[in-house]
């Protein structure tokens, strides 16, 4: 039911148990990551069928990718094999869990995709397709998924998460103009609001909302982190609800986890139909409270670990 499209990277974590005084020595630890990607895993571990679309590299860290995806259930036969290498990502997380990021991606396989990459059609059974992060904003693949979108949302939902990475893409117009193009294709869009202030300035959330609805998006979500997070729908209607008081371990995949597990939510309610938009009145407060619930499981564990739907519903 779900295709998820674009990034496909290796998050190496610095260790901050290397020893005192060993200044020349970075301890690292590893792990499979990516915003949509993190989404694809989510949905698959709430028990719908995942597919993923990006560029696999057939180097060390593309095997290991590869042998990710089956364990967890990701179908990946749409994806594009390259020699091209594999993305990496250096995460440091600060005292609060909060990570910072540092992209080592010139040239690789997530990013090297181009038009006669896509694949000429899709299954039937594939009714939504997520996009956002860095490889909406790295050329060629940019370009290539911007295309996707715009050619299936006649026929299929499309979502969409900015996710702005200025370490990738460091021009704030481009971003703009990117959000733009994937919200005339989306029926839902889930910002944080650190991207909605850097897309739209201090105090934008109502223009942010104001905009996408302008667009036709049907469905608007903004996370703000431990403070919980809001939903507006096309038919005026809206909810806020409160984030879960926890010890945060970190914040990695949180964001992705609140937008898997919302569109667990539309889909498990009969949301998602046979064409490219929402269907019925959602429950906005229902479906907040649950994402909620599911991104601070996340939160609560090292790096993107996101919920099963048994972890979620215990």
């Amino acid at each position: 039911m779900y295709l998820c499209c674009g990034d496909s990277l290796f998050d190496l974590f610095v260790d901050d148990g290397t020893p005192a005084g060993a200044t020349a020595r970075i301890a690292l630890a590893g792990g499979i990551g990516g915003s949509p990607l993190n989404v694809a895993s989510g949905l698959a571990r709430l028990g719908h069928v995942s597919r993923y679309y990006t560029g696999l590299s057939t180097d060390l860290f593309g095997q290991r990718q590869r042998d990710w995806f089956a364990q967890e259930g990701i179908d990946v036969s749409l994806s594009t094999s390259t020699d091209r290498n594999t993305t990496l990502a250096v995460v440091e997380l600060d005292e609060g869990g909060a990570a910072r990021y540092v992209f080592y991606k010139d040239g690789t396989a997530d990013t090297g995709l181009i038009i006669e990459d896509l694949p000429a059609s899709l299954p039937d059974e594939v009714r939504v397709l997520h996009f956002g992060s860095y490889s909406t904003a790295a050329q060629p693949t940019g370009g290539t998924l911007e295309a996707f979108a715009a050619r299936e949302a006649g026929s299929r939902i499309v979502s969409y998460d900015p996710n702005l990475r200025l370490s990738v893409e460091p021009d704030i117009e481009r971003w703009r103009a990117l959000f733009g193009t994937f919200a005339d294709a989306a029926s839902f869009v889930k910002a944080s609001d650190e991207d909605i202030d850097g897309l739209y300035g201090a105090n934008g959330e109502e223009r942010f909302v104001a905009d996408c609805l302008s667009r036709g998006v049907q469905l608007v979500c903004i996370t703000r982190g431990a403070n919980g997070a809001s939903a507006f729908s096309a038919d005026e209607d809206s909810a806020h609800s409160s984030g879960v008081p926890i010890q945060v371990v970190d914040t990695v995949g949180a964001g992705d986890t609140f937008q898997a597990t919302a569109l667990h939510w539309l889909g498990a309610h009969g949301h998602i139909g046979d064409g490219p938009g929402l269907v019925g009145r959602v429950d906005l407060e229902a479906m907040l409270q649950l994402a909620l619930k599911a991104a601070s499981i996340t939160c609560r564990r090292q790096g993107a670990d996101l919920p099963t739907l048994a972890e979620l519903f215990s």
